[in-house]
């Protein structure tokens, strides 16, 4: 599958979302931080922002969910016209259960992992999934630093994606830029998540091509991709 970039509003300007959604309408999806101060200490936005996005711009929603109680208040993402939903394992009471009911309201369901959560004991819920989120930052705020620590998670989390025979997404989320991307589609990403590389640059548009680029030609010669 060809890589696929999605910029992060978190770094975009909030007073111009629709404007700032118009920037990057090459891009494969515009990915949505939904953060409630609890379960990390930040606050963003929820529900009415993420319908007034979707009514104003044809790139499909990613909703990450950096929430409580995710159980509760995905569904509801979906139907303000997300069409991927993000939850935290670490929060999620019935992971399996929340990704059938997303699946089921017609979005892709997807499931994140801290930098600290290991990814084998959640090995038997993957064909559950649609996507696995590896952050490779705190979950929180944008623009920090990319923890190169969890490239072997990625690695391993291919791997177990190549075990089972699944047509599984795999993204990253955070620190992903120029000079990031290509080690994370050689590890086994496929899905980028850029705030401040995209929205921090001149042209987001001809940076989103840019990071596309260079993660086609990584994952290329990935001995990962090669294999299939």
């Amino acid at each position: 599958m060809a890589a696929q970039i999605n910029p992060s509003i978190l770094s975009a300007d909030f007073a111009r979302l629709a404007d700032e959604a118009k920037a990057v309408e090459g891009a494969d999806w515009l990915h949505v931080d939904v953060m409630d101060n609890h379960f990390v200490p930040n606050l963003t936005l929820g529900v009415p922002v993420v319908e007034s996005l979707a009514r104003a711009t044809d790139t499909p929603l990613d909703c990450h969910l950096m929430i409580e109680n995710p159980d509760r208040w995905a569904p509801q993402y979906v139907e303000a016209g997300a069409s991927s939903v993000t939850f935290h394992v670490e929060a999620a009471a019935a992971p399996v259960r929340l990704a059938r009911e997303i699946r089921a309201k017609g979005a892709r369901a997807s499931m994140a992992l801290k930098p600290a959560t290991p990814i084998e004991p959640y090995e038997d819920l993957l064909p559950e999934l649609d996507m696995l989120l590896i952050m490779t930052v705190e979950p929180g705020f944008g623009g920090q630093a990319f923890l190169d620590i969890m490239l072997p998670k990625i690695r391993r989390t291919r791997e177990l994606i190549g075990k089972h025979g699944l047509q599984l997404w795999l993204q990253v989320d955070g620190g992903v830029s120029a000079s990031t991307i290509e080690r994370c589609a050689d590890a086994g990403a496929d899905v980028f998540v850029a705030g401040s590389a995209v929205y921090g640059a001149t042209d987001p548009a001809e940076a989103v091509r840019a990071l596309r680029a260079q993660a086609d030609s990584a994952t290329a010669k990935a001995s990962w991709a090669c294999d299939h």
